[in-house]
């Protein structure tokens, strides 16, 4: 077999390679979904992110027979490390051929990297952190993934866990239907009227003619209720304003709540149409007319991914997720919504995965995070 080599991307034309490679590996692969190009290029660093503004990364390609048949990112989220009071390293946007050298190859070369600064533990995927795209599909692999969320072929969890990388922690996704809401469980009714009464709740959508502070108000909330939740660190200031940007186009108010006790905001829940279909259609490419094809009558995706249910920690075991995952049930049905993906839910979030399944909910797939060396001290369960 001619040698292999992995090497660290350093020219115009080795960042295009990383970039296109998936689109070699998954040909034919009926369930891969493209990603948005121009998104792709800022995670990986090669066009400015305010997550590169106190990290770093350093982006590898496997080459053999000058044909690229692998890469993988090296991450230093030093934000994480901070607040988590680690030193510890990640990697993300590992892609393959099914061969263990390649892939054992990336990974000495992130570590490698990552031991250049003192760093022995690893941890992935993150896209680049646990903010963004996470972890590796490990069941669940009939069906292509909704919008935001992670796929790859059966024999990745493979390539990793032959070089030694181990569970750290699993997150899973939960399928609904229309057809299940004859099955609910009764005393969910209860708990939304009994909630509401005690609290005085009243619940809204979120309001597009302020758009920016309302999805900054969102995210406080994602920020201040995530706190406790494993691996979290929050988004900077910065993150926001620039998810914000991005979500403004993306996001319809029929698919967001916000619950107020007196005026002010303490929980609020929000899902994305499933724009995957119409992603794949446009290969990817938002310019110069794929953005008009990705937003164009939108009324027509009747598929959504409920991306998450926050509630600050005072108002949390109270039943007040149940109230906005109730309101956004409502106003889903009154756009001809018909199926749902709750993702991802953590394993240690008892609560959620209770609420769901007990709601009629699928648990449909599992993801997985892997670290490699020294082991982590245990967190607190949520």
């Amino acid at each position: 077999m001619s040698e292999l080599i992995v090497k660290p991307v350093e020219t115009r034309r080795e960042r295009k390679q990383f970039l296109t490679l998936p689109w070699k590996l998954y040909h034919g692969d009926p369930n891969w979904i493209p990603p948005l190009r121009r998104s792709q290029e800022e995670l990986v660093g090669y066009r400015p992110h305010p997550f590169y503004m106190q990290n770093e990364c350093q982006s590898f390609l496997a080459v053999r027979d000058g044909q690229p048949c692998g890469r993988i990112l090296g991450i230093l989220n030093n934000a994480h490390n901070e607040r988590h009071n680690e030193k510890r390293g990640f990697f993300g946007f590992f892609e393959s051929v099914d061969d263990q050298e390649v892939a054992h190859g990336l990974f000495d070369a992130v570590r490698e990297w990552l031991a250049e600064r003192d760093i022995e533990a690893i941890r992935g995927p993150c896209n680049p952190s646990m903010n963004y795209e996470i972890a590796m599909l490990i069941d669940g692999f009939d069906s292509p993934p909704t919008f935001m969320m992670t796929y790859n072929p059966p024999y990745y969890p493979q390539l990793v866990e032959s070089y030694g990388f181990r569970k750290i922690h699993d997150f899973y996704a939960y399928y609904g239907h229309i057809s299940m809401l004859d099955t609910l469980d009764k005393k969910l009714a209860f708990v939304v009227e009994e909630s509401t009464r005690r609290f005085n709740i009243t619940t809204r959508r979120l309001d597009k003619s302020r758009f920016h502070a309302e999805v900054r108000a969102f995210l406080d909330i994602f920020n201040r209720s995530m706190a406790p939740t494993w691996g979290n660190v929050p988004m900077t200031d910065a993150e926001v304003d620039h998810m914000a940007k991005d979500l403004k186009f993306l996001l319809v108010p029929e698919m967001t709540t916000a619950a107020e006790i007196d005026g002010e905001p303490m929980a609020c829940t929000f899902g994305m149409l499933d724009y995957n279909p119409r992603i794949k259609a446009i290969n990817g490419r938002l310019f110069p007319f794929g953005f008009l094809r990705l937003l164009w009558n939108r009324r027509a995706i009747k598929r959504v991914r409920i991306i998450s249910t926050n509630v600050l920690p005072e108002y949390q075991m109270m039943g007040v997720g149940v109230v906005v995952l109730a309101r956004i049930l409502s106003d889903g049905l009154e756009w001809g919504m018909e199926e749902a993906e709750f993702s991802w839910v953590s394993e240690s979030n008892h609560l959620s995965k209770k609420s769901l399944e007990r709601g009629g909910a699928e648990r449909i797939k599992t993801y997985r995070i892997y670290d490699y060396g020294p082991a982590e001290v245990p967190e607190a369960e949520e």
